[in-house]
């Protein structure tokens, strides 16, 4: 027990005061998350759209939040990730009431497309906040800290939304409306005197190592000129196609096949969170260091395939929860290493940019991930969807591993190319 500790302790020691209190606000704003697991069992049970129809709007909020992690990665290298965090936390909670009044199909897709642009606008920001604040060598163990905070969160969010949705469902917007507002104006009051918010003027040091890295003569590389990164976030977008099955049919399919009440819905997922939230941290300090990131991230990536071709085994109860677990680890070998990357790839002048991108993979695969599946599984049945979801892994996993590897093999020249630049500038 105490060997234990002391690797809770090690995987933990070396964080950032401001890493920790960023990570708190955002365990505070997902512990509210309580409508996105729900959304589509709302919409069908409480008012009487088809699976397809939830899908579209499933589909719309997702292309709000492209619009949403763009918007976000432009105004954080514009205006600093302060004040995007604080709007999109204090005006994204409040936008969740307005939900208590709409009806109409169309009347709802408008509102969720806004609600998740102003809420995905946090993404990008937060993530060149950690950057920000995090130690150089701490960079992956910090954004894994935010993941362990959302991933808690998020074990207590969908359990409570399961009990409120009993209840009735127009308590889930009231209650993620009161968790956002109340994370952003602990955010407002713990950073708003902290210099790093502002935007920093570029040193010329780190102009000349991204000029080598990029091998150009521009002074800030674009992401959307970096063709190798470019590559990663279709693929990584592949992945999040997959894994947000769990926001979209996996509900459903716990609905509609098994009949799971809500509490039993939200145990599921919240077994998700609780698993991620538990293991995470230690793995990333054990292992993270000691295997090749591009090994990890296809492993994963395969693995996830796997937890959806576990469905089609058989129809019983335990099965549901051991295609949860390896969900759940296919998330720990993957997403912290993920965004890893593109901090490595990015310096402060365009990290922004970059994590804007990096999040517009996930919205665009919040789009296209509710609309394939709720129509294949509509169409075909969910025992199809889930033997494509298998394959279509197989495809990601091998893209993955080529991309990863060849950008994990560009690092060591830019490395290099850092230090002969702070070498001319100590001179």
């Amino acid at each position: 027990m105490k060997r234990l500790f002391l690797l809770y302790r090690n995987a933990f020691g070396g964080l950032s005061r401001p890493a920790w209190m960023l990570s708190l606000v955002m365990f505070i704003n997902r512990s509210g998350a309580m409508v996105i697991p729900f959304l589509g069992v709302y919409l069908t049970e409480s008012l009487g759209f088809t699976m397809r129809e939830a899908g579209i709007i499933l589909s719309i909020y997702g292309l709000g939040a492209v619009c949403g992690g763009f918007l976000g990665g432009w105004l954080t290298d514009k205006i600093g990730h302060f004040k995007v965090q604080s709007f999109s936390l204090t005006v994204g909670g409040s936008l969740y009431f307005m939900f208590l009044f709409l009806e109409k199909f169309e009347h709802i897709a408008a509102g969720v497309f806004i609600l998740s642009l102003v809420n995905d606008m946090l993404r990008p920001a937060n993530s060149a906040s950690i950057a920000h604040y995090a130690k150089p060598e701490n960079v992956t163990r910090a954004f894994s800290l935010n993941r362990m905070a959302l991933n808690l969160g998020f074990s207590i969010g969908p359990a409570l939304g399961g009990m409120v949705a009993a209840i009735s469902y127009k308590f889930l917007f009231i209650g993620d409306a009161l968790g956002c507002m109340m994370a952003g104006v602990f955010f407002y009051i713990y950073f708003r005197k902290r210099q790093g918010h502002r935007t920093q003027p570029k040193a010329k040091t780190e102009t000349i190592a991204q000029e080598a890295n990029s091998g150009s003569t521009e002074k800030v590389r674009s992401p959307y000129k970096d063709k190798l990164y470019l590559a990663f976030v279709v693929l990584n977008s592949g992945f999040a196609i997959l894994f947000f099955q769990l926001l979209s049919t996996l509900p459903l399919y716990y609905r509609q096949v098994y009949a799971l009440p809500e509490q039993g819905i939200g145990g599921l997922l919240a077994l998700n969170g609780f698993i991620v939230f538990m293991l995470e941290m230690i793995f990333v300090y054990l292992i993270g260091d000691k295997i090749k990131k591009s090994w990890l991230i296809t492993v994963g990536v395969l693995v996830l395939g796997l937890s959806f071709v576990t469905l089609n085994l058989g129809q019983h109860l335990f099965l549901l929860y051991i295609a949860m677990t390896l969900l759940s680890f296919s998330e720990i070998l993957v997403m912290p290493f993920m965004a890893t990357i593109s901090v490595e790839r990015s310096n402060n002048s365009n990290r922004g940019s970059y994590m804007g991108l990096y999040t517009i993979s996930y919205a665009a695969a919040h789009v296209v991930a509710p609309y394939m599946g709720t129509t294949i599984a509509a169409r075909y049945g969910f025992d199809t969807l889930w033997w494509g979801l298998g394959a279509f892994a197989i495809v990601v996993s091998v893209g993955l591993y080529f991309v990863v590897r060849k950008i994990d093999t560009a690092l060591p020249k830019a490395a290099i190319a850092a230090g002969e630049a702070e070498g001319i500038a100590a001179a």
